[in-house]
C-alpha cells in the first residue's frame, strides 16, 4: 500500500521525468542509415538551431548521409560533416530545418545517485524514454582503435541498440552524456559531455577531423620502487608493455619493460593520462620522455607523429 508520502515522491520523479522529456524529446532524431552492409537504426540529438546534430560514430560508421526523422514527423536527410572512432562522437549536418538544440550540460559536475533519463530510438521504437540514475563515473571504454573514451557515464537507465547517439539527460534537461554502448543487463555507458569533448565537436564541426598526436605505445599502471615514489611524489608509473615497430616510441628507443614516470617534465602514471597529453600541439614536437630502466632513471627524445586509425 503507497502512503501520501511515497505518493507525493513519486508524483515528483514522475514530474521530473516528464518535464524533461518534453523539452528534450523533441530535439532528438531517429537515424536511418543504409550502408553497404545493410540497414541500420540510431539516434542523433540537435546542437545548434543551423542544423549540427550529434550522434555517435559507429552509428554511422561507412555512410555519408543518414535521414533524420523527429517527433513532430519532419524528416531530413543529414551530411556526416565528420567523426571521430576514438571518441566515437560524429557530428552531422541536416539540409533542412530542425527543431531548437538540446542544452548542454557539464558531466564533470555529476555525481553517482544522480537522475538522468536516456532520450533515444531503442530497437526501431522513435522517441522511447528510460530513466535511472548514474551508477558509476569515471568508466573506461575501449574502442575498435585500441584507444580508450576516458570519463565514461555508467548509468542503470536501459539502452539497447538504436539508443546510441541519443542522449543521457539530467533532471533539468541538459545532455550530459551521449549515449553509446549496453555493457551488459543494467549497465549501459554514455561518452561525457564536458571540456574535453566540446572540443572534440567544435573540431568536428570546423574541421571534420580530430589531430592528435602519437607514440606508439602501450601498457599499464605499474608500481614504483619506493625509494623513486616518494622521490616523484607518486606511486605508480606507465609500464610499456610493447611498442610498435617504426613508432616514434620505437625510434626514440623505449623498450618493452620501461616504467615511463614523467612527459616533458610532468608526471605521468597511466595510459589515459598519456592521451590526454598528445594533442594536436605536439605533433612533430620533440618531447622529453623519462623512464625507470634498470634501476635508473633515463631520458629519451621521442617526435609524435599524427594519429590515424591505421597507426593506432
Amino acid at each position: 500500500m503507497i502512503d501520501d508520502r511515497d505518493r507525493e515522491a513519486l508524483d515528483a520523479y514522475s514530474e521530473a521525468v516528464t518535464a524533461v522529456v518534453q523539452q528534450v524529446l523533441p530535439s532528438v532524431a531517429s537515424l536511418r542509415v543504409k550502408s553497404r552492409l545493410g540497414d541500420g537504426a540510431g539516434s542523433a540529438s540537435v546542437l545548434t538551431g543551423d542544423g549540427f546534430l550529434l550522434t555517435s560514430a559507429h552509428v554511422v560508421d561507412g555512410v555519408n548521409t543518414v535521414v533524420a526523422a523527429f517527433a513532430d514527423g519532419n524528416e531530413v536527410t543529414a551530411d556526416v560533416v565528420g567523426r571521430d572512432a576514438f571518441s566515437d562522437l560524429a557530428v552531422l549536418r541536416a539540409r533542412g530545418d530542425v527543431p531548437s538544440p538540446v542544452a548542454l550540460g557539464d558531466a564533470s559536475k555529476l555525481q553517482v545517485g544522480q537522475l538522468v533519463i536516456a532520450v533515444g530510438n531503442p530497437l526501431g521504437l522513435a522517441g522511447s524514454v528510460t530513466a535511472g540514475i548514474i551508477s558509476g563515473l569515471g568508466r573506461s571504454l575501449p574502442t575498435r582503435q585500441g584507444r580508450v573514451v576516458d570519463e565514461v557515464i555508467q548509468t542503470d537507465a536501459a539502452l539497447n541498440p538504436g539508443n546510441s547517439g541519443g542522449v543521457l539527460a539530467d533532471s533539468r534537461g541538459r545532455m550530459i552524456g551521449v549515449n553509446t554502448a549496453v555493457a551488459g543487463i543494467g549497465v549501459g555507458l554514455a561518452v561525457p559531455i564536458n571540456e574535453t569533448t566540446e572540443r572534440i565537436i567544435s573540431a568536428l564541426m570546423t574541421a571534420g577531423r580530430v589531430r592528435r598526436a602519437w607514440l606508439g605505445i602501450a601498457g599499464s599502471q605499474a608500481p614504483l620502487p619506493p625509494a623513486l615514489a616518494n622521490k616523484l611524489g607518486r606511486r605508480e608509473g606507465l609500464r610499456v608493455a610493447q611498442v610498435v615497430a617504426g613508432s616514434p616510441a620505437d625510434s626514440a628507443g623505449l623498450r618493452a619493460g620501461d616504467i615511463v614516470v614523467a612527459v616533458a617534465g610532468t608526471s605521468l602514471g597511466s595510459s589515459t593520462e598519456l592521451q590526454r597529453r598528445m594533442v594536436e600541439d605536439a605533433i612533430g614536437r620533440r618531447v622529453e620522455i623519462t623512464v625507470w630502466r634498470n634501476g635508473a632513471l633515463v631520458d629519451v627524445i621521442a617526435v609524435p607523429r599524427e594519429l590515424t586509425e591505421s597507426s593506432s
